[in-house]
């Protein structure tokens, strides 16, 4: 496990004898089973995750309905915007697969940055690059069709298509489950014509 977090540093640092020391000595991992909910609307944050395996679903009531935020798969760091802070969270986040995490809190990110301050720049580069593509997927989230959205979904995260239930991809794409259905058909029918 601590390996697969080392290749994924690897993709933004040279990979040195003290950061290999610092994953070493901070990782920490935890299994949860699908469905379990790891925060909920009003609660307090002190834990961020990084997935290893498994997918985390951010999503929000509103008039009782749940409104899917995003997806976290496989080398992706799930930080909610409460993480840290003394403000109650605006959502949940829900296991929907048996997922394995590496969990970081906010007093043994301080200690790490001390202790490696490879790590803390480490840590900023990812971040700009995590909030860089944000920024994108939200401009082409508000700039497209429901079927333009569902076409980047196909190209960019088809994985998704296979490990989570339609009803939660339609309400990522801020569709109803009905529209989903009508435009896969849609697309089908135009690669069959």
């Amino acid at each position: 496990m601590k390996n697969q977090i080392l290749k994924y540093l690897s993709k933004y640092t040279a990979i040195t004898k003290e950061l290999e020391h610092a994953v070493n000595e901070s990782a920490y991992f935890k299994t949860y089973k699908k469905g379990t909910i790891l925060l909920k609307e009003g609660d307090f944050s002190n834990e961020c995750y990084f997935i290893l395996e498994g997918c985390i679903r951010s999503y929000f009531l509103k008039n009782g309905e749940e409104k899917t935020i995003e997806f976290y798969t496989e080398e992706q760091a799930v930080t909610p915007a409460n993480y840290g802070k003394s403000a109650p969270s605006k959502y949940y986040l829900e296991c929907i697969e048996d997922t394995v995490v590496n969990v970081g809190n906010p007093t043994l990110e301080q200690e790490m940055y001390q202790k490696y301050p490879q790590l803390e720049s480490l840590s900023r580069v990812i971040g700009e690059v995590i909030l860089t593509t944000q920024q994108e997927n939200f401009t082409v989230f508000k700039t497209s069709s429901p079927e333009e959205r569902y076409i980047n979904l196909l190209k960019n995260r088809p994985d998704l298509l296979q490990r989570v239930p339609q009803h939660q991809i339609a309400s990522y794409l801020g569709i109803k489950a009905e529209s989903l259905s009508r435009i896969r058909k849609r697309i089908i029918n135009n690669l069959i014509s």
